[in-house]
């Protein structure tokens, strides 16, 4: 994907990212981080130790894609939406309505907006989700979208690696249900059990 980006673009944002998170210690705003990824039967382990001589294997089968749409922050605090179908605007609107809801009580209390870091897909920028866009400023969210091609500026895919790498045990892969559980279960214990100490 670097190959694709333009560097000069992504070195300003990098520059601009570290100036955002200047602002939010200084209590100008809070930046949260937003992203889609998903699970399913096909598991995503990179690698396995074993006996030598012994050969581990997992079972693998298609499934459904139990797709998640997430928020997190540096303090290890999210929320997550999930869809058990592809994902479209409606889907991506429906997150953010939910965010912006739950975040409006803190931007009332406080007057401290939330910044909403997320990339370049198709449903972030078509129209009806673009027309949700003053909705949510409303209720104290606002948006600044990446660079293309530049994952590594969004602090959330740090996250989807843990849960797919890390944090998934072989035994979730049993079933689609055994799966969703997992994910569900893992993601609601993000902040106290599972962790990311971001630099």
């Amino acid at each position: 994907m670097r190959g694709l980006r333009d560097e000069t673009h992504f070195r300003r944002s990098q520059e601009v990212a570290v100036f955002l998170r200047e602002q939010e210690t200084n209590g100008k705003f809070n930046i949260y981080f937003f992203d889609e990824s998903g699970a399913s039967l096909t598991p995503s382990i990179p690698y396995a130790w074993q006996e030598i001589g012994k050969t581990r294997e997992l079972p693998s089968k298609r499934s459904k894609r139990l797709n998640i749409l997430g928020f997190i922050n540096r303090k290890n605090e999210g929320q997550c939406h999930f869809v058990e179908e592809s994902v479209n605007s409606g889907h991506v609107i429906e997150a953010f309505d939910a965010f912006a809801a739950r975040y409006a009580e803190e931007y009332a209390a406080t007057k401290v907006p939330c910044l909403v870091v997320l990339d370049n897909a198709p449903t972030h920028h078509s129209g009806v989700f673009k027309a949700k866009i003053d909705d949510w400023i409303a209720q104290g969210v606002c948006l600044h979208y990446l660079p293309t091609y530049s994952p590594e500026l969004n602090l959330i895919e740090i996250l989807w690696r843990k849960l797919k790498y890390e944090w998934l045990p072989m035994s979730a892969y049993k079933s689609y249900g055994c799966l969703k559980e997992n994910v569900k279960n893992i993601l609601f214990l993000f902040g106290t059990k599972y962790k990311i100490t971001f630099v």
